[in-house]
C-alpha cells in the first residue's frame, strides 16, 4: 500500500438513497443496536454474578456476547451517522481499519461456535471426562487460540483487499467496508487476492462448519443411543440453542462470501444486514429464551436485587 493511497476518500452509498426512508431507518437500527448492546452486556453480567453459570458453556458464551458487542460497535454507529448525514466519506486508514476489525470479530465468532459445539460433544458424548477434558486452561486456550488465528486471518484479508491501486470512483456501494464492494474498486487485477480471500473464508468457513458438524454428528448418535426419553430431549434442548445461532450465522456468511464476486447482486446488503446488524440482536434472546439455566439465574438475580432493595428500605424506614 502506498503513501498516495492513504489520501484516499471513500464515500459508503449507506443502505439506501431514499431520503423519506432514511430517518425511519435510523430509529429502526437504533433500537436494534440498543437492543443488542443491552442483551449482549447483559448476558456477560449475568454469567460473571451468577455462581450458577460459572463453567465452559457460559465462558464460550461470555466470549461470544462480547465479540457480537464489539461486532456490532464497529458497523452500527458509522450506519446510523451515515443515515442522517449528507457527509458519507470515510478515510482510507479508517476504511481499512474498519475492515480489519470487522473481519477479525467475524472470524472470532466462527471459531467461537466451533469451540461452543465441541463442548457440548464433550459434554453429551463424555460426560464422565468433561470436567478434565474442558478445563478451565483448555478454555482460555481454545478462546486465544479462536483469537490468534482469527486476526492473523483478518490481516490476510485486509492485505488482499486493500493492497491494490485505487485509481477509479471512490464510491462504495454498501453501509460498511466489506471485501465485494471494496475489491470493486481496484483497478489493478484482484484475481489472486480473490484467491487468496475465498481459501482463507474456506478455511475459516467451512473448516469451523465442519467441526461443528461432525461435533452435532457424534452428539446426535450418542442422543439415540439413550434408553431415556427425558434424556434425549435434555440432551437435544442444550444444543438447540447453540444450533438456531449457528443457523443464522452460517447461512448468511455462506451465502455472502462463498459465492463468485460475479454472482453478488442487491441481496446482499439485506444479508449484511442480517449478519453484521440482526444476528448479534438475536443472540441474546436465543440462549436466554431457551435456556432454562440463564432463565434461573435471571430469576434468582432479580430475587436478589429484590431483596436488597427491600432490604435497604427497610433500614431507612427505621432510621
Amino acid at each position: 500500500m502506498g503513501g498516495n493511497q492513504t489520501q484516499i476518500k471513500f464515500i459508503l452509498l449507506g443502505i439506501t438513497d431514499s431520503l423519506p426512508a432514511q430517518t425511519p431507518l435510523f430509529i429502526f437500527f437504533l433500537l436494534i443496536y440498543i437492543v443488542t448492546l443491552v442483551g449482549n452486556v447483559g448476558i456477560v453480567t449475568l454469567v460473571r454474578v451468577s455462581p450458577s453459570l460459572h463453567n465452559p458453556m457460559y465462558f464460550f458464551l461470555t466470549h461470544f456476547a462480547f465479540v457480537d458487542i464489539c461486532y456490532s460497535t464497529v458497523i452500527s454507529p458509522r450506519m446510523l451517522a451515515d443515515l442522517l448525514s449528507e457527509d458519507k466519506t470515510i478515510s482510507f486508514s479508517g476504511c481499512m481499519m474498519q475492515f480489519l476489525i470487522f473481519a477479525f470479530l467475524a472470524n472470532a465468532e466462527c471459531h467461537l461456535l466451533a469451540m461452543m459445539a465441541y463442548d457440548r460433544h464433550v459434554a453429551i458424548c463424555q460426560p464422565l471426562l468433561y470436567v478434565t477434558i474442558i478445563s478451565s486452561r483448555v478454555c482460555w486456550q481454545l478462546v486465544a487460540s479462536s483469537y490468534l488465528f482469527a486476526f492473523l486471518s483478518a490481516i490476510v484479508y485486509t492485505w488482499c483487499t486493500f493492497g491494490g491501486s485505487f485509481c477509479g470512483p471512490s464510491h462504495i456501494d454498501h453501509f460498511f467496508c466489506d471485501v465485494v464492494p471494496v475489491l470493486k474498486l481496484v483497478c489493478s487485477d484482484t484475481h489472486s487476492s480473490e484467491m487468496v480471500i475465498f481459501a482463507f473464508v474456506t478455511i475459516n468457513v467451512v473448516g469451523t462448519s465442519v467441526v461443528i458438524l461432525l461435533s452435532y454428528i457424534s452428539i446426535i448418535r450418542t442422543v439415540l443411543r439413550m434408553c431415556s426419553a427425558q434424556s434425549r430431549a435434555r440432551a437435544f434442548h442444550t444444543c438447540a440453542s447453540h444450533l438456531m445461532a449457528v443457523s443464522m450465522y452460517f447461512g448468511s456468511a455462506f451465502f455472502m462470501y462463498l459465492q463468485p464476486p460475479s454472482s453478488h447482486r442487491s441481496l446482499d446488503k439485506v444479508a449484511s444486514i442480517f449478519y453484521a446488524v440482526l444476528t448479534p440482536m438475536f443472540n441474546p434472546f436465543i440462549y436466554s429464551l431457551r435456556n432454562k439455566e440463564v432463565k434461573g439465574a435471571l430469576v434468582e438475580c432479580g430475587r436478589r436485587l429484590f431483596n436488597h432493595w427491600q432490604h435497604k428500605r427497610v433500614v431507612s424506614c427505621r432510621t
